[in-house]
């Protein structure tokens, strides 16, 4: 896991790009690494070491010309190197090498051989090409400058004064200059009409375990983050088995305001019944308001739900890194997949739900996977996603929406999840865990915390400064005052157009208030449908 930085274009000051590049270098904290091509264009690393760390430093060289950055991992390199890759001669043993060998082979054609996570930048003479993983669990930003020359980023923060103009790379494509932007990502089930797989909980159950193995990939130190919910309990589980017999010791992870805390109890349960080592990290309201501007400036969002959940992932990414653990299994994915928001019990037909599925997995990158990316890369610790596995995608979103959907069993979010892996006769997880209703993450940390946070922000927004939110904020206006506060932060950052125009706000449907807490749902067993309503925008 790194940070990346590529300009294509002659005439940038290599100690520019050196400074640039630092901007990230929370991303990579062990080493960093900058190669002007000889046509004149730049490839810069920061990087994080997690596989082959002695030789996999970067910008790697391909077998004559070519050069590549890379911020991610493939979990398939060594097949490759078997089978596809065979007759290449290889400088390192980096799951990262892989990928400018195989431009090598087969040039612009590769992305769809890579099982994995990537932002990447191969660069041939003048010949280049720019790629982003199917999802988007890695960031990537590219622009221009007033020279034509062309900006490719893992943070926005490392080229927005450097280009008149940017924006966020889109998950499943690559860019050459040839081609422009090509979508190579094109499963079978971003079409809602080809749900039509029958329900095989085995088969689920066995996907998800392979999708985690493939996660352990891994030459330091690692763990699990561990909510005490459905998604993160059940990574948490199949990790301790995958490990029965290793004599590896497993660390588990959670965050809360105090030992009440609705996750911390649930994690805790958790914890003992699978046998990890578990570490539990308290924070304060004080503490979160008081780095919400540093948070800001990571996270390069003004979204509320990002930041709310942000803000305890930051600490507690922060304790587990200070533990010497340099990589998390965590369970970003499953609500989308399976409909397990509790808005999503609301759906008006099974055709609806199906269709909400697909679009909150395509629109991933701009929420979740930003936060669980930018909030634990701000202490150089990389999050791996199971749930978001190509083949367990593949299989997941094709079922029937009939056998998903909630209200077609009293309202249980992700039923078919949880009934896979109720397992009376070796059980994954405790029955009150397996069950346990949606906790979204703000929430669990402890209810005071959404509360606490909307109540500070008003109080830093006048009534006279929020009436003109329009006037500060023409593009994405604010609608309440703790929006407008983040988005004053934001701007301050990045005061660019550009920059608010990479945002999306995460909002739920079909329930009457709009605000992202789960609370603001009237399923939810802690229900306060009140939660920022006073503070909307008339």
């Amino acid at each position: 896991m790194c940070g990346i930085l590529a300009i294509i274009g002659k005439g940038k000051e290599e100690a520019l790009v050196q400074q640039l590049s630092k901007r990230m270098s929370h991303r990579g904290p062990d080493e960093s690494d900058i190669h002007v091509t000889e046509k004149g264009h730049i490839l810069a690393h920061e990087r994080l070491s997690i596989v082959d760390l002695h030789t996999g430093k970067q910008p790697i060289q391909g077998t004559v010309s070519a050069w590549m950055v890379h911020n991610g991992e493939i979990y398939n390199h060594k097949r490759l190197r078997e089978t596809t890759l065979k007759h290449h001669t290889f400088r390192t043993t980096s799951d990262s090498e892989v990928i400018v060998h195989l431009y090598e082979e087969f040039g612009y054609d590769f992305c769809d051989m890579l099982d994995g996570i990537f932002a990447l930048v191969v660069i041939d003479g003048d010949d280049y090409i720019v790629a982003r993983d199917p999802l988007g669990v890695k960031p990537l930003y590219y622009g221009m400058d007033e020279r034509g020359r062309m900006f490719f980023a893992s943070e926005m923060k490392a080229i927005t004064d450097q280009c008149k103009s940017f924006s966020t790379f889109p998950p499943g494509h690559y860019y050459t200059e040839k081609t422009g932007f090509v979508k190579y990502y094109k499963p079978e089930w971003e079409a809602h009409e080809k749900a039509v797989e029958k329900l095989d909980l085995q088969a689920l159950q066995s996907s998800l375990t392979q999708a985690v193995e493939k996660r352990l990939m891994c030459d330091v130190p690692f763990g699990v983050l561990l909510s005490g919910g459905l998604d993160s309990s059940l990574i948490a589980s199949i990790t301790s088995r995958l490990l029965e017999g290793s004599g590896q010791e497993l660390h588990s992870f959670s965050i809360g305001l105090d030992a009440s805390a609705p996750d911390l109890v649930a994690a805790k349960k958790v914890a003992d019944f699978i046998g990890t080592t578990h570490h539990e990290i308290h924070f304060t309201v004080e503490q979160g308001i008081e780095i919400l501007d540093k948070l800001i400036w990571h996270l390069e969002t003004y979204d509320v739900t990002s930041i709310r959940a942000s803000t305890p992932m930051y600490f507690l990414s922060k304790a587990i890194t200070e533990k010497g653990i340099k990589m998390v299994l965590s369970g970003e994915g499953a609500d989308e997949i399976f409909g397990g928001y509790l808005y999503f019990r609301n759906a008006p037909s099974v055709l609806d739900f199906q269709k909400e599925t697909i679009e909150r997995v395509q629109k991933l990158f701009t929420a979740d996977l930003l936060r669980a990316d930018k909030s634990t890369m701000a202490h150089g610790l990389e999050a791996r996603v199971p749930f978001l596995d190509k083949a367990f995608l593949d299989l997941a979103i094709k079922i029937q929406p009939e056998e998903k959907m909630p209200k077609t069993y009293d309202g249980i979010e992700k039923y078919i999840l949880r009934k896979a892996f109720d397992t009376p006769e070796k059980p994954f997880l405790p029955e009150e865990i397996l069950w346990r209703q949606k906790e979204q993450f703000s929430d669990g940390v402890g209810y005071n915390w959404i509360d606490a946070l909307i109540e500070y922000c008003s109080s830093q927004v006048t009534d006279e400064e929020f009436e003109k939110a329009k006037l500060f904020f023409p593009y994405n206006t604010p609608v309440t005052k703790e929006a407008f506060y983040y988005r004053r932060i934001f701007q301050k950052h990045f005061p660019q157009e550009s920059a608010a125009q990479t945002v999306r706000k995460w909002i739920p449907k079909w329930q009457e208030n709009q605000d992202p807490s789960g609370r603001a749902n009237a399923a939810h067993v802690k229900a306060d449908v009140s939660i920022a309503v006073e503070k909307e925008v008339v």
